[in-house]
């Protein structure tokens, strides 16, 4: 009945005053009856048995004559109900307004309170319960005190509540309709408190189902409490993050079509040239072949590149590390690009000093870091422009620097060409290819506890630096 959170929330609001809204308005009714309505009335019947009791000791002898007791009663407005009693100090009944006590006239009463009278103290008595109205009954004793302060008489006024239960009742109405009406404003407030809470978090859980079925791309408006307001911003983050992975599931598609498209159509007419009888011109066929071994050098890197991707998302990247001389490594690992600078006509250049700290690294891996940053600078520099690998150490780390003068990379562009499939729009630099060369390159660097640093400036070339630590003695 109550399962879910809205009902929950409504009902933690008013469940709670259900159970407390009553019992404050009994212990607020019964502290307004008992300790301000029943003592007023008390007080005022306390007034006329005082005044009963001066006119009696200023003008009579307490005596058994009801002539002079009427008299006296007549002399002060008492409400019909209020029945009058006149004692004499050993508590004989000397006269009573009700009819029905004539038999009991000069017999002597033992009533609660009556002590207390024959002592010459005032004394207000009452029956009163909270779950009783019909029968409550207000007792008053008043001494009569002679000139020297001795118990003369004793006058009793005993006032049946029955006519004040009417105004008991409509002041206990107007009580429990003051705690309707808050029970039913605390519904109400818990309603819409349990709504405001409820929509953000249905709200939240829709989200999180269309985006499981693929509905859901937009984001969603923060509101709500602070703690809801988390989760939507956790739900927005997803949403981003799932954009971000479909862009670039989507940009990878396209890029592997393209990259795989221009080799795969350059052995095509390679083959359907072999097929037309280009096999028997002797230069023709050097070219084809050579042409045909470069595309598929460029499928193995790609798939390379792939690879390298997939053993990514399964885990850590695992090396097979050794000490390694860079001073004699470098130099002939640079030769195939130094070929490829000599073809596009770049100036290239390198700077490996002899005696360079060993490192302890993977070497098929460092080839594959060394190749890409290699393999940009040529590929980003226009023909004409320079391209120079040095090696050092500096800070106490061992660097290999690639330097190029080529288009470069604007400031709000170099960290994000690590990203792969990363396509910025801030030159040509960073829209070509699979853009996982870089990506990759800085994965395999932190894996061998380095870094990849870049400095360029557009129009002005880049600077690549690879940082390895030193191998430990």
């Amino acid at each position: 009945m109550f399962r879910t959170l809205r009902k929950q929330l409504i009902l933690s609001h008013v469940l709670p005053l259900v159970i407390v809204l009553p019992l404050l308005g009994l212990g607020l009714v019964y502290l307004l009856e008992h300790n301000f309505l029943l003592p007023e009335l008390a007080q005022n019947l306390l007034g006329n048995a005082r005044l009963l009791g001066e006119i009696s000791r200023s003008e009579y002898e307490i005596s058994d004559n009801p002539v002079l007791f009427e008299r006296m009663i007549s002399r002060v407005k008492l409400d019909p109900d209020v029945r009058v009693m006149f004692i004499s100090s050993q508590g004989r009944l000397l006269f009573s307004s009700e009819s029905e006590d004539i038999s009991a006239l000069g017999t002597i009463l033992d009533t609660p309170g009556l002590s207390e009278a024959k002592a010459g103290n005032e004394i207000a008595l009452t029956n009163y319960s909270l779950f009783k109205l019909e029968n409550v009954v207000l007792d008053v004793y008043s001494p009569v005190l002679n000139p020297v302060n001795q118990v003369i008489g004793i006058v009793r006024l005993t006032y049946h509540v029955a006519s004040v239960y009417e105004l008991f009742v409509r002041f206990r109405f107007l009580i429990g309709l003051v705690l309707l009406l808050g029970l039913v404003l605390s519904v109400a407030i818990g309603s819409l408190l349990g709504v405001r809470i409820s929509k953000p978090i249905h709200d939240v859980t829709t989200a999180i189902y269309d985006l499981a079925s693929g509905k859901r791309t937009e984001l969603l408006e923060e509101k709500g409490p602070d703690d809801l307001r988390k989760q939507i911003r956790a739900v927005n983050y997803l949403v981003d993050q799932l954009h971000n992975m479909d862009k670039a599931r989507r940009q990878l598609l396209a890029n592997l079509v393209h990259e795989l498209g221009q080799p795969l159509g350059a052995l095509r007419s390679a083959i359907q040239a072999f097929a037309h009888g280009a096999d028997n011109d002797p230069e023709l066929r050097r070219d084809l072949t050579v042409g045909m071994d470069e595309e598929i050098t460029h499928l193995q890197h790609l798939l390379d590149d792939l690879a390298h991707l997939y053993d990514k998302e399964l885990g850590p990247l695992e090396l097979n590390r050794g000490p390694l001389d860079l001073s004699k490594w470098l130099p002939e690992i640079l030769l195939p690009w130094k070929s490829a600078a000599a073809e596009k006509e770049l100036l290239w250049s390198t700077h490996i000093p002899e005696s360079i700290p060993e490192v302890q690294v993977d070497p098929i891996r460092l080839t594959q870091i060394v190749g890409n940053l290699a393999s940009n600078a040529i590929r980003y520099t226009p023909r004409g422009g320079s391209v120079s690998v040095s090696s050092g150490v500096e800070t106490g780390k061992v660097f290999i620097r690639v330097q190029d003068t080529g288009t470069g990379i604007a400031l709000q562009e170099q960290e994000k060409i690590f990203t792969p499939f990363y396509q910025g729009d801030q030159g040509k630099r960073i829209k070509q290819g699979m853009g996982l060369g870089l990506g990759i390159a800085r994965d395999l660097a932190e894996a061998h506890g380095g870094s990849i640093q870049v400095e360029s400036t557009p129009g002005k070339g880049s600077i690549f630096t690879l940082w390895l630590p030193v191998m430990e003695s």
